[in-house]
Formats: C-alpha cells, sequence, structure tokens
C-alpha cells in the first residue's frame, strides 16, 4: 500500500467531469439565461457584443455556403443551440475567476464560495443546492488540497478509489431531485480503524491488517452512506489506538508514517485519531470520524482546534470497528463546528442489533441533535465546575490555560448560567488507590480482538489473537519499526492482567472504576448539585466519562500565546513538539449518559458567543479552493463546446 502518493481518479482517467450548471435537462435553458443574467454585469459590453456578433457573422456565412446543404442545416441548427450555452459557460468563468473564496465575496445572486479551511457543513449543503458548486468539485478540490500537504502532515493515508464515481452518481441523483439524506454529497473522512467494504484498507496503522477485509460496512460508515455522504478516504492514527507500545508518539503508524499537527513544525498532533484532528482542522474534508476509548476524540480536537463530541458508550454502533474496549470505545465526530459535528451524530447514532451495547438508548426517537444547535441555551442552566481534576499544584506552562477558562466561565455568565464553581468529586481519590482502568481496558482487548479478528473474511496475516499479534509484529520489524517501537503495552495486557472481561477479577475493577467515576464523580456531582453538565478545560476532562462511559464535547477556548513566551517542549521520543506558542485547547462540557442533546446544546451557545476558532491560525494552509476546481472544469467544458462548434461550422462551409 502507498501511503506517499494519493491521487484522485481524475488523475488516473476515473470519472472526474459532469455539466452541473446546466442542471437537469428540463430545466437547461431556463439555468442557462439564469447564468447569462448573473454574470452578465461582469463581462463588458463591448466584449459581449463581440462575441455576439462573431457567432452571428460565422453563422451567415455559413449559411451563405450551405444553404442547399440538408446535413449542414442540421449541423448549423446543433451551433446555434449551443450558442446560449457557450455563452453561459464563458460568462460562468469570468464570474468565477473574478470571485475569491472569503464569507464577503459573492456573485450578483448573492452565492458565493466557502473558504474550505472554515467551511461548514450547511455552506457546503447550500453550494450544492443552488447548483453553485457539484459534489465532483468537492471531492477534487478536497483531494488537491491532501495533496497539497499530506507530504509534511502525513494526515490522510488513503482516498477512496471510488470517490469521484459516488460523487457524480450523488449529483445525478441531486439533479433527478433524488437527495439521499441529510448528508447528501458532503465528503467525509474515517479514521483507519472504522471498517468500510469497499477498496480501502482497514488497518488501524498497522501491516498486520492490510489485506484483511471486513465482510460489510461498519454500521457508523452504513449510516453515512445512508445519509449521503461520500467516504473520502481513511485518516491516519496512532498505530493501534495508541495501544501498542510504551515509546512510540501520537499520530504514528507504520502503514501512515508520522502526522504532524498544523499549528506549528512538528506539532504532536495528540491522541490516536490524530490524523482525523489535523486533515478537518486544515480543511481537507468537511469532517470526519474518530474514536474513543480514552480522550482519543477531545484530545486531537481541541489540540487541532475543533469540536469532538465522544458520544456515550452505545448511542453509536462500533460493529467492524478494530476495538479495545466494548465498555469503553465508542464512535464520534470530530468538526470545525458544533452544528457540523451535530449532523454527523445525528447520522450515525442509533440501535444496532450488531452492538447490544445500543440497546440501551433510551429514546424510541432519536433527539434532534442538529436542532439543539440554539442560541440560548445556557440561559438557566445549573453548571459545576470540579476544580480538584485540575491538577495541583499546577505546572507553569498550563496556568495560561487555567486563566483562559476562568475567562470563559464569565461568558457562561453573562450567557444568564448558573455556575456552581469548586465542585470536590472524591472520585478522584479513588481513582489513584489502584489500576482499575488498566486492569479493565486490558482485560476487554484480550476478549474484544480475537472476536474482531474471527469476523475478517480475509485475514492474510492468520491473526487470532492478542499473542499471534505480538509475535507477527516482532518478526516483521522492518515494517513495523520493532523494536525501535516497542510492544510493551501488549506484552504487559498478558503479564500484568492475563484474563479477558469474563473473569471475576474483571468485575472487581470494573465495579471499583463505575464507582469511582459514577456516585463519587460525575454522576454524584450532577445529582447532588441538580445541575445541567459539569465544565472544565478539555485537558482534564477525559478519564471519568471514559471509565464511565458518558458524553463530553469539546469546543474551542483559546491557544497559547506565541509572542515567544511559551517554553517549547518535545514528545518523550524527540520526534516531536508538544508544547509551544499558538498551541490550540479547549474546553469540554460534561453530562450523564444520554446528554448530548443538552451539551450540544449548551457547546453550541459558548461556541458562537466566542468564535474562538476563526482566530487560531495554521501556519500550514493548502491553497486549492472551490472557486479553482469550478474554473478549471468550466474551461473545460468552454473548449469541448468551442471544439465541436468549430468542427461543425468548418464541416458545414467545406
Amino acid at each position: 500500500m502507498n501511503n506517499t502518493e494519493i491521487q484522485s481518479n481524475a488523475d488516473m482517467g476515473g470519472q472526474s467531469e459532469v455539466e452541473p450548471l446546466l442542471g437537469t435537462p428540463g430545466g437547461k435553458q431556463r439555468q442557462q439565461q439564469e447564468k447569462i443574467h448573473q454574470a452578465s454585469t461582469l463581462l463588458p459590453f463591448k466584449a459581449r457584443l463581440f462575441l455576439l456578433l462573431v457567432s452571428l457573422v460565422v453563422c451567415i456565412f455559413t449559411l451563405q455556403n450551405a444553404i442547399h446543404d440538408l446535413e449542414a442545416l442540421g449541423k448549423i441548427s446543433n451551433m446555434l443551440a449551443s450558442v446560449d450555452e457557450l455563452l453561459a459557460l464563458v460568462l460562468t468563468l469570468l464570474w468565477v475567476q473574478q470571485s475569491c473564496a472569503t464569507p464577503s465575496c459573492s456573485n450578483g445572486g448573492g452565492k458565493k464560495f466557502p473558504s474550505l479551511l472554515n467551511a461548514e457543513i450547511p455552506d457546503l449543503i447550500k453550494g450544492l443546492d443552488s447548483g453553485l458548486f457539484t459534489t465532483v468539485d468537492l471531492v477534487n478540490a478536497y483531494i488537491a488540497r491532501i495533496n497539497e500537504v499530506n507530504s509534511t502532515l502525513k494526515a490522510v493515508t488513503q482516498i477512496n478509489p471510488d470517490a469521484l464515481s459516488i460523487a457524480a452518481d450523488l449529483d445525478a441523483a441531486r439533479a433527478a431531485g433524488d437527495k439521499k439524506g441529510p448528508l447528501h454529497g458532503i465528503p467525509i473522512l474515517l479514521k483507519d480503524s472504522i471498517g468500510t467494504f469497499d477498496k480501502m484498507e482497514n488497518t488501524a496503522g498497522s501491516y498486520a491488517l492490510v489485506g484483511a477485509k471486513v465482510p460489510e460496512d461498519s454500521t457508523v460508515v452504513a449510516k453515512l452512506r445512508k445519509a449521503g455522504a461520500v467516504i473520502l478516504g481513511k485518516a491516519n492514527m496512532s498505530q493501534w489506538a495508541n495501544f501498542r507500545s510504551f515509546n512510540s508518539s501520537n499520530g504514528w503508524s507504520s502503514t501512515g508514517g508520522q502526522t504532524e499537527g498544523a499549528y506549528f513544525p512538528k506539532q504532536d498532533p495528540v491522541g490516536s485519531s490524530s490524523g482525523s484532528g489535523v486533515a478537518i482542522s486544515i480543511g481537507l474534508a468537511a469532517a470526519s470520524l474518530g474514536t474513543e476509548t480514552h480522550g482519543s476524540i477531545i484530545a486531537p480536537a481541541q489540540l487541532n482546534n475543533l469540536v469532538g463530541i465522544k458520544p456515550t458508550v452505545g448511542l453509536t454502533s462500533r460493529h467492524l470497528v478494530v476495538p479495545i474496549s466494548e465498555r469503553q470505545d465508542t464512535i464520534g465526530p470530530m468538526a470545525r463546528t458544533v452544528k457540523d459535528a451535530a449532523y454527523l451524530l445525528a447520522a450515525i447514532a442509533g440501535k444496532d442489533s450488531k452492538d447490544n451495547y445500543t440497546s440501551s438508548i433510551p429514546f424510541e426517537t432519536l433527539p434532534d441533535y442538529v436542532s439543539a444547535c440554539q442560541l440560548g441555551s445556557l440561559s438557566g442552566k445549573r453548571i459545576g465546575i470540579p476544580r480538584n481534576l485540575i491538577p495541583s499544584p499546577l505546572p507553569q506552562s498550563f496556568q495560561y490555560i487555567v486563566s483562559s477558562f476562568n475567562t470563559a466561565l464569565g461568558v457562561l455568565r453573562e450567557a444568564n448560567a448558573t455556575i456552581i464553581d469548586d465542585l470536590y468529586l472524591p472520585g478522584q481519590v479513588l481513582m489513584n488507590l489502584g489500576p482499575y482502568q488498566m486492569h479493565v481496558v486490558n482485560a476487554e482487548f484480550i476478549s474484544a480482538l480475537p472476536r474482531y479478528f474471527a469476523s475478517l473474511t480475509s485475514n492474510p496475516a492468520n491473526l487470532t489473537d492478542l499473542q499471534s499479534l505480538i509475535n507477527w509484529t516482532k518478526s516483521h520489524g522492518h515494517l513495523e519499526h520493532y523494536p525501535d517501537r516497542d510492544v510493551a503495552r501488549w506484552e504487559g495486557v498478558l503479564t500484568n492482567t492475563g484474563h479477558g472481561n469474563d473473569s471475576p477479577y474483571f468485575w472487581g475493577n470494573y465495579s471499583a472504576q463505575i464507582y469511582a467515576a459514577g456516585p463519587q464523580g460525575i454522576l454524584g456531582a450532577l445529582k447532588n448539585h441538580s445541575l445541567d453538565a459539569l465544565v472544565i478545560p478539555t485537558w482534564w476532562s477525559a478519564t471519568m466519562p471514559a471509565m464511565l462511559g458518558t458524553p463530553v464535547v469539546t469546543v474551542p477556548m483559546g491557544k497559547l500565546p506565541n509572542d515567544g513566551s511559551v517554553v517549547e517542549e518535545k514528545d518523550q521520543r524527540g520526534d516531536l513538539v508538544r508544547w509551544a506558542g499558538n498551541l490550540p485547547f479547549g474546553i469540554s462540557f460534561v453530562g450523564e449518559g444520554f446528554s448530548e442533546e443538552k451539551l450540544i446544546g449548551l457547546a453550541y451557545d459558548f461556541e458562537q458567543k466566542t468564535k474562538v476558532r476563526e482566530t487560531v491560525k495554521p501556519y500550514v494552509k493548502p491553497k486549492t479552493e472551490l472557486k479553482d476546481v469550478v474554473a478549471e472544469r468550466v474551461q473545460k467544458q468552454i473548449a469541448k463546446i468551442a471544439g465541436k462548434w468549430s468542427k461543425d461550422a468548418a464541416d458545414a462551409v467545406f
């Protein structure tokens, strides 16, 4: 598998051209006239007159020379029929070339090309519905952007070979009035542990799974396709979801290389859904799905200036997703805005007979997560601040984050939320009395991995369990970078725990974990103080919700100053920079199980009142925008029509 050269089907002769500007056959003439009207003010009157006069002279000359030639008359008729089409395309091209990709730049009809760095899903839906651009345009733009930066950031490992043909089919369906769902034509990336039944690999970042095939799409992917999304490709990740080594680095996989963040050189992308975070932060797709066992959605989301939703365990199916822990694994969205994340969550949530945890969903009808995005959602809410989750004494480097958090609480107060500050969660102390979570996750991994391997319809490495995976990795060290990157975490699973989740030892640890994070933690605080949610800097929000299986929504809150005052720190290997100026960070809204609707509303209100994401700029930005792709397509259409027109004229005359 080649992870350095990513090409679109257009580059390889695949399907890339449609004629969306012309709309449906029945509305072709009307749409041409609308485009001529919208763009006509941009073409000088003399130039328009000259174009029309040239057309007229050619037609008259042709008529004089072929008035008795019925075949020529037929060609002349075709030429005349294409005049409007050609003029519409020329005027469209002129408008596109004079337009820009900023919110203030639009044509006379009020349409605009959204900047892909910050484009929101509603903007993309509006542009697709209006015919401003097509899904093929959008896919081509994202592929071009990936190719521009991927050699540096290594955020994307695979482009779906069928992405452009799927996009063309969705464009045709839209033109016929057949919209598949709320994400019709929206390109989405997937973490490379989420199974797809197509031409892409499902590797979890390891050559051990190259060539391994799942029997069908994972449930979340099937739901995305049903909603009309284009599965654009696979995002890089920390190999085996950061559950192989103690001396590896965030965002590294043998199949994809080392992912880097876009906010300063060599940025540690953090968390195992690292490629998803980096890709969406700079507009390489509309949004992405990540997975979380302990922080792997919310950590890379916050440090890549994104919104991340870690759903309640059981709200989204884990069927055919490479597992770690059935009690902690969850699949969720990573996006540039709360509303975009809500669109994805609405598409993937729901019961699934292939994942019995989804049977715990308490709703007959799922909440409308997109409609939960309402201004004023904070008003009247009671918000608790569990200060003892923040380490004390606090390292100097983190004091800026806490200061920003205290400022953010002022935003909540101004929004008429009641703040109950300085809560104490005794479960934080109980968690330190024993390695409960380690033993729970270890035991679940021992049990879950054989089930996943057994589900594969193709398993070239003949993997059966954790020991077989350890053996394969050691014997293929040239591929898996062993022993430079060890397998000590896996070996510790077998030596320190050594049993599955059917063991009595498992249940003792799990019970202690639930007690600490539940009655003595999140659930106790929510109940005892009649709270709607807890709020905490995202740096310290992952552990209790991971242990309990409850939801978290993280939203951009700020960035470290890039005035030279921040001392740069590297990761344990010295390969990446984990701490530097311009590092984004977030604020988390934490609630009880299946409270995503409420948390989304709170997070959306905060996001709209602060607009922090727009103030944090990446140092790497792809250059290709939608207008560039549309202009190139229209130029090809003009050349095609003009060439045929010239040939018909020559044939008719001579």
